[in-house]
């Protein structure tokens, strides 16, 4: 890389540096919280702003909803990215972080459906947009932050605690959700309780910018200012900048796109792979995966200060390798500790649905003919299912016939089977092993998470760097990540195997190799006051 100094820069002290590690990494700790308390809370929203008297539609409707705040996430780079490079890194966050925390508390505030119809599903929806936008500007922001103020040699340390805050974003979402429902009992959290988590945001939000308004301006930004050298038009050059175009490349389908499939995985689709396909009580499923959450601000931390000594590139490559490699593996060792009586019957007497035409609309309210009902009622029972074209419509359950596929008949047949379909609660050696594959998951997260904020802080020149690095991020984690929920519970629902909405994150992290291993620099030795 050409080096082009923008400016001096001054050193932080001890003192200022952990402030610059605390706020940004509490304020993000917040912000993560409110973004990912929908993700947490998507039946109940589904049932309360999106009902259709099918829980499965019901929670991919609300998984649609999390998706849109992704979606505009790229768009929220762009604009924030663009004020970042040109006004500053640290009014740009204040403003993100303002904009997350007002639009959370006003879901808690919406009426449901029930009451207003179909404004409260649009209301939420834009709500989301909101969300979006302010994410699409907060992670840039406080990883650059950080790495502008890093010494080098430890900015992946410094800045792992950046990539920690995402988890703890989530771990924190189910610790005041846990809490709530605790204190005000489970009757009173379905019918009103569940709006306080959102509502809380506001006091996450008070000292946020309490912390925040005590930072100064990053000394990369003050000094590139001083030196006359801050961007006309960031988000031109970002796309016009000598070599530009190749790091962007780099960034999103190497970088972000192969990550955020990863740590999506290992939070939402575990989540909702054991509440779901396992039929684990909510509040059990959502505990363990908290504590796979909290073992990840280990490994982020581990990983990124492992950076700092063996380069970026090492741990990323190979969290990737290992993910294709143990994945599926993981999660199958998950469901047969988590339900093994399910997992039995299923291996025992499996369901075939056979028909003409034999299809299933997951958001149709009626199924078009009787094979695709057939699926309708499996996929909502929760039962896996393989399907076979054949010309006359036919269920067997363990190879045997069922004559009568009335929903009540079918209903007897499958606990005649052994398909026990209500909640279980594991425990002993059963919550051990789905410890251990959480764990493992969470590992896997913290290989190819942690690095990542001081790689990318690197790879991009300083004058462009906000707007470089937060829209390919964003465009990777809005798309491939932020939609990870939908279209693997939509893979599910059209093909009646619950792993195999797993495909779509193997693919993903297939192409992140790839272009990782081809085209990925190491960055662990440049200067964040240079430009490239």
């Amino acid at each position: 890389m050409a080096s082009v100094a923008a400016g001096p820069v001054q050193g932080p002290s001890k003192k200022d540096i952990r402030l610059v590690i605390a706020a940004s990494s509490l304020g993000t700790v917040f912000e993560w919280y409110d973004f990912f308390i929908y993700g947490t809370l998507a039946a109940i929203i589904g049932r309360t702003f999106f009902p259709s008297g099918n829980p499965t539609i019901e929670l991919i409707l609300s998984l649609f909803g999390f998706a849109i705040g992704f979606g505009f996430r790229p768009l929220g780079a762009v604009l924030f990215g663009y004020l970042g490079d040109k006004l500053g890194r640290k009014y740009t966050f204040l403003v993100t972080i303002t904009l997350m925390g007002l639009a959370t508390a006003a879901i808690g505030f919406v009426p449901s459906a029930a009451t207003i119809g179909m404004a409260a599903p649009i209301i939420i929806l834009l709500l989301r947009v909101l969300q979006g936008l302010a994410l699409g500007g907060e992670y840039g922001g406080a990883a650059i932050y950080v790495a502008e103020h890093a010494p080098d040699g430890k900015r992946g340390f410094y800045t792992s605690f950046i990539q920690a805050s995402v988890a703890g974003g989530f771990i924190l979402s189910l610790a005041v959700v846990l809490t709530t429902q605790a204190i005000i009992g489970k009757e009173a959290w379905n019918e009103w309780g569940w709006r306080i988590p959102f509502i809380f945001s506001l006091f996450l939000l008070a000292v946020s910018l309490w912390m925040r308004l005590k930072l100064s301006e990053s000394p990369v930004f003050k000094a590139m200012k001083e030196a006359g050298e801050i961007a006309k038009n960031p988000l031109k050059e970002t796309f016009t900048y000598p070599g530009n175009g190749k790091r962007l490349f780099v960034a999103l389908f190497g970088v972000a796109a192969g990550l955020t499939v990863i740590w999506y995985t290992a939070m939402f689709q575990v989540l909702y792979f054991l509440q779901n396909a396992l039929k684990v009580e909510e509040s059990i499923a959502q505990l363990l995966v908290g504590i796979g959450a909290a073992s990840g601000l280990v490994w982020f931390v581990l990983f990124g200060w492992l950076s700092d000594k063996v380069g970026r590139r090492k741990p990323i490559i190979i969290g990737y390798a290992l993910t294709l490699l143990l994945l599926f593996p993981i999660f199958k060792m998950i469901g047969g500790a988590a339900n093994p009586e399910l997992a039995s019957a299923a291996a025992r007497a499996p369901v075939v649905v056979a028909g003409p035409d034999c299809g299933y609309d997951p958001f149709a309210k009626v199924q078009a003919g009787a094979c695709g009902k057939l699926l309708d009622y499996f996929s909502k029972k929760g039962v896996s299912y393989t399907k076979v074209e054949a010309p006359e419509v036919a269920v067997t359950i363990g190879g045997e016939a069922v004559a009568d596929l009335a929903p009540a008949a079918l209903d007897a047949r499958l606990a005649q089977a052994g398909y026990d379909l209500g909640k279980v609660k594991p425990t002993g050696g059963s919550i051990f092993m789905i410890l251990l594959g959480v764990l493992a998951l969470s590992a896997l997260s913290g290989m190819t998470y942690g690095p990542v904020a001081a790689l990318l802080s690197e790879l991009f020149p300083p004058r462009i760097r906000y707007s470089s690095m937060s829209i390919p991020y964003h465009i990777g984690t809005g798309y491939f990540g932020g939609f990870l929920p939908v279209i693997s519970q939509y893979i599910i629902a059209r093909t009646g195997d619950p792993y195999s909405g797993l495909w779509y994150t193997i693919a993903v992290v297939a192409l992140a190799l790839v272009v990782s291993l081809f085209w990925l620099p190491e960055t662990a030795d440049s200067k964040l006051d240079a430009a490239g």
